[in-house]
């Protein structure tokens, strides 16, 4: 992809997800709670958990908030029996999009995420149609101007799995998804905070989308990321100026 437009649209996303703060607390709960359901409540023994509980402390959510989400999730307290579904399909220009929720009621969530899809351009697709384009992975970005000698050492020894240097001097940092936690801990010990850090499907490829291509592809994203069952949100899409 085009190299001069990479940090400004990783900086366009993190501007969007801060935007959209009011629902996280709601989704990081959701998540807490299907975690320990899965694997337990301890997060020394559930990466899934550590991850979720490490995300809802960097979002300052109360303790109070996580234990009981753990508790409903181990059964301790009373809650919502969550189910998790994965939904994928074309937006714009054949970028592809997969869409992870958490529901009660999957008739309700399978018909919301398919009007998104349609009604802004896009195509619902049948299962694994394009799962297979993205890699789960950790996955850090650091601001151009950063000591790319310095951050690489560094790396190396902290057990990531791969380094990118982008045409615009930010620099991706990739790690397994369930190391990135202590990946992420062991740079910032060493004096590196990145401006941008998550567990993503990461796509393998890249659609560039731009003009009003790139503006109906945002409209779709935006209409499937407001509904109430959806976690997260992948696309292979890069939205241009």
């Amino acid at each position: 992809m085009a190299g001069h437009s990479k940090w400004a649209n990783i900086q366009h996303r993190k501007g969007r997800q801060d935007a959209k703060r009011g629902k996280i607390f709601t989704r990081l709960i959701k998540e807490i709670t299907v975690a320990a359901k899965m694997g337990g409540g301890d997060v020394n023994m559930n990466p899934r958990l550590r991850l979720a509980v490490d995300k809802a402390k960097a979002e300052s959510m109360p303790k109070d908030n996580i234990d009981n989400a753990i508790k409903r999730g181990t059964g301790q307290l009373e809650g919502v029996d969550y189910v998790e579904c994965r939904y994928e399909g074309y937006g714009i220009g054949g970028a592809a999009v997969m869409v992870d929720c958490l529901t009660d009621n999957k008739t309700r969530t399978v018909a919301d995420v398919r009007h998104a899809f349609s009604k802004y351009g896009g195509n619902m697709g049948t299962d694994g149609c394009v799962a297979f384009q993205f890699s789960h992975c950790g996955f850090l970005v650091f601001a151009p101007g950063v000591d790319e000698d310095a951050l690489m050492e560094a790396v190396l020894e902290c057990g990531a799995e791969d380094v990118i240097t982008n045409d615009d001097g930010s620099i991706e940092v990739i790690t397994g998804p369930y190391e990135f936690s202590d990946v992420k801990q062991a740079l910032e010990d060493k004096g590196f905070k990145a401006e941008m850090g998550e567990v993503t499907m990461k796509p393998q490829n890249e659609t560039e989308l731009a003009g009003e291509d790139a503006m109906r592809m945002q409209k779709l994203l935006d209409a499937l990321e407001d509904l109430d069952d959806v976690q997260d949100v992948y696309t292979s899409a890069t939205l241009l100026d």
